[in-house]
């Protein structure tokens, strides 16, 4: 995947009506802290379109970005940020649920997962609920630049068993300090876009 254009196309709050797009979309989840927006900046090469921020819950929209006049990242609100009232947590959760259930052009969805902890009740809850709406989450292990080289595959692993992941779910460790990662998830991202092709042939 080559990245020529990208344009924040649409953002839309708890009372919008999700457009109606006919390219591919690429959801992005995960907690608010787990470096989401980092990620999709460095997969869109732009420093900050994506807004990051050292206090966690700013995406508080789904935001569309046109990538190359192709296909569509989605950015999920970010879940499970103590600081937000319960009432704002549950409108979030229905925005979220809501983009799942109701999206005609979804093709994959990434949930991101800090490799230094332990996955969340919240994280655990979040891959279950994007099954229960009829898609199997990839999972992107952010913050790999935080670990030792020697501790990356145990991290992987207790991902893997805590999550309770499907054997075949594909897992990238990815650092947004230094892009490691971010080739093998343009080539898995271009492979979903290959396929659909096919179908569609």
């Amino acid at each position: 995947m080559i990245i020529k254009t990208v344009n924040l196309e649409t953002v839309c709050g708890i009372t919008s009506t999700l457009p109606k797009n006919e390219l591919p979309e690429i959801a992005f989840a995960g907690k608010s802290n787990v470096g989401k927006s980092s990620l999709i900046n460095g997969l869109m090469n732009r420093k900050a379109l994506a807004r990051t921020s050292a206090q966690p819950g700013k995406t508080q929209t789904i935001n569309y970005y046109n990538i190359n006049d192709e296909l569509y990242f989605v950015d999920l609100p970010g879940y499970g940020y103590a600081k937000v009232n319960e009432d704002t947590k549950k409108k979030w959760g229905k925005m979220i649920e809501n983009y799942l259930h109701k999206s005609e052009t979804l093709v994959l969805v990434f949930l991101l997962i800090d490799i230094r902890h332990d996955p969340s009740a919240n994280d655990r809850q979040m891959y279950e609920w994007i099954i229960a709406n009829g898609y199997y989450p990839v999972i992107i292990a952010t913050k790999l630049d935080k670990l030792k080289r020697s501790q990356v595959q145990k991290h992987l692993n207790v991902i893997r068993t805590k999550m309770k992941l499907r054997g075949d779910t594909p897992i990238f460790p990815y650092s947004a300090l230094t892009k490691q990662g971010r080739e093998e998830i343009y080539d898995f991202i271009d492979e979903v876009l290959a396929n659909i092709e096919e179908v569609e042939e």
